[in-house]
């Protein structure tokens, strides 16, 4: 008798929360040479107190306390104004927390390759692994050179505990990849002056925290109703001022078109704004972002969402696999597809993403549904090199899917749209999708892909049914006698998402069980006559609760 294998665990359906926070951004529009000037005295100069900062913070590690945050603060303060001292100081602390999760996240990936490797090494030459572990090394060669990267990956280890038990961290302002850069001009396609402008730029510090109850909730950089920009001036620039009370007043007005009247709303009653001021070196603009702070929208219940049925939606390297599921989890119409392009850079990939989720629910819009079933991705034990190092093109692919921020703007949009998403396990969807699904949907007119397939998965998954609903076999043999065994399994059957064996008789309710001695079955009564072509036939789709 055939063991099946042991599946892992699959997690339970839930919500995600939704967006707590909004962000717009405008042009600075019409600055005169003045007005670019100041703006460009004030950034650097507020940037190298940000960076002295950023190092006494470095400095203080794991021995930071309220007293030291103080000091710090009183010391900035004397040089520009306390907002902007608490602005910096509140940036300083968030990119150090920043750092100390990456570098949580760097030894969790130095102990996924540290495990990965020793198992391999531990395995005979040439032993074949599995889909769940990876087999032993082909050659005595590559043992040897396996062995020695072993060893560079234990050294990195320890040294990463090392740091993060001392509160040690590593932050370049500006960024390490700029930094890099500078030593390799002619593969970034830069000149000296151009990398200058850029790594200056980017080390400046033009941001302040909102308050609420004071003009226009920020007293630091301050934004009429109207979009006059006003600029509270450190203390040595005051003698920049064109206006009272050291302010510099820019030249330009700005007109939020995406979110206007929530700004604006929010401006006329005092409430908190924070804005960042910066400036884009390859296009030579200046921008102005607003943002704020928002209670975290309620999450409806799960059996709300799945009320009116559900859109499930694989995520692939290239594109969104996306099929429409009654509540019942059957699927309707045809499957569809949302292309994008994840090449080139940063900016062009963030927009191919935000089209393409755009496409995704306008077109959830219009199926009617009030929820999008998605995975819940994260390939951060996947992406190491020692689990898929002989198989360079497909770790390339898993690192190429954006699963953080593809998630993060598919809630974000999708509240402004009034859907819910509903997080599923990714376990096993593509396999059980493709296995199930595809081929009984395929047919002339309608070509079914393993992604579309998958989409179905998710969504049954998403909709609390299983992605197979079958019962086990009959407990005396492996025949029909004891029933008509296609019946559909409760949700707490177990073996019920297991792999159906091929038992001849009549498979569909339209037959009746005794239909054999009125009807011919796939399978003779005798053995010699037996087929070795034969196929499985699949359950009727369309299976509703009411018609159990």
């Amino acid at each position: 008798m055939r063991r099946s294998k042991q599946l892992r665990p699959i997690g339970v359906p839930f919500v995600a929360l939704g967006p707590s926070g909004v962000a717009i951004r405008d042009r600075l529009r019409h600055l005169t040479p003045e007005d670019e000037e100041v703006l460009r005295e004030v950034g650097a100069h507020l940037g190298s107190l940000a960076s002295r900062d950023l190092k006494a913070r470095c400095a203080d590690g794991l021995d930071h306390s309220s007293d030291t945050w103080a000091a710090r603060k009183r010391g900035l303060t004397a040089a520009s104004s306390s907002r902007w001292a608490g602005s910096i100081t509140k940036a300083t602390h968030d990119q150090w927390a920043l750092s100390r999760r990456c570098r949580l996240a760097h030894i969790q990936g130095l102990e996924a390759g540290v495990r990965t490797l020793r198992h391999r090494l531990s395995l005979p030459i040439g032993e074949k692994g599995t889909k769940r572990a990876p087999g032993g090394c082909r050659t005595k060669h590559e043992w040897f050179r396996k062995s020695r990267r072993l060893a560079v990956l234990e050294h990195r280890l320890d040294v990463a505990r090392a740091e993060r038990e001392t509160g040690v961290v590593h932050v370049v302002r500006g960024g390490r990849e700029l930094l890099g850069n500078r030593h390799n001009l002619d593969a970034a396609q830069l000149t000296e002056a151009e990398w200058r402008g850029r790594w200056e730029a980017s080390r400046w510090f033009l941001q302040a925290d909102g308050e609420s109850g004071k003009r226009h909730g920020n007293e630091t950089i301050r934004v009429s109703p109207e979009g006059e920009v006003s600029i509270k001036l450190p203390a040595p620039l005051a003698h920049l001022a064109n206006a009272r009370h050291g302010r510099y007043v820019l030249n330009s007005r700005v007109a939020f078109r995406h979110r206007g009247a929530q700004w604006r709303d929010r401006v006329e009653a005092n409430r908190a704004l924070a804005y960042r001021i910066h400036l884009d070196v390859r296009r030579g603009r200046w921008y102005l972002t607003a943002s704020w702070t928002r209670p975290v929208v309620r999450t409806v219940p799960l059996e709300t969402a799945r009320a009116a049925g559900m859109v499930g939606v694989d995520t692939n390297a290239d594109h969104f696999a996306a099929y429409h599921l009654d509540a019942h989890g059957n699927p309707i119409g045809d499957p569809r597809r949302f292309f994008y392009d994840l090449s080139g850079s940063a900016d062009h990939r963030d927009a191919q993403v935000r089209h393409a989720i755009t496409q995704v629910l306008h077109w959830a819009g219009r199926c009617g549904v009030a929820a999008i079933g998605i995975e819940d991705l994260d390939f951060t034990a996947e992406k190491t090199r020692e689990q898929h190092g002989r198989n360079k093109r497909f770790r390339q692919l898993i690192s190429g899917i954006p699963t953080g921020k593809l998630k993060a703007r598919l809630v974000s949009m999708a509240a402004e749209h009034g859907l819910s998403i509903v997080a599923v396990d990714p376990a096993y969807t593509s396999m059980w999708g493709d296995e199930h699904w595809r081929k009984p949907l395929t047919s002339n007119n309608r070509k079914m892909s393993r992604h579309d397939a998958a989409g179905i998965a998710i969504g049954r998954r998403a909709l609390g049914h299983p992605i197979r609903r079958r019962t086990t076999p009959p407990p005396a043999h492996r025949s029909d006698e004891q029933g008509h065994r296609t019946a559909q399994a409760g949700p707490g059957t177990r073996g019920r998402e297991g792999t159906r064996p091929r038992i001849p008789g009549p498979r569909t309710r339209s037959v009746p069980p005794d239909a054999e001695s009125t009807r011919a079955t796939r399978t003779p009564k005798t053995v010699r006559d037996v087929r070795s072509d034969q196929e499985w036939v699949q359950d009727s789709l369309l299976l509703t609760d009411e018609e159990r």
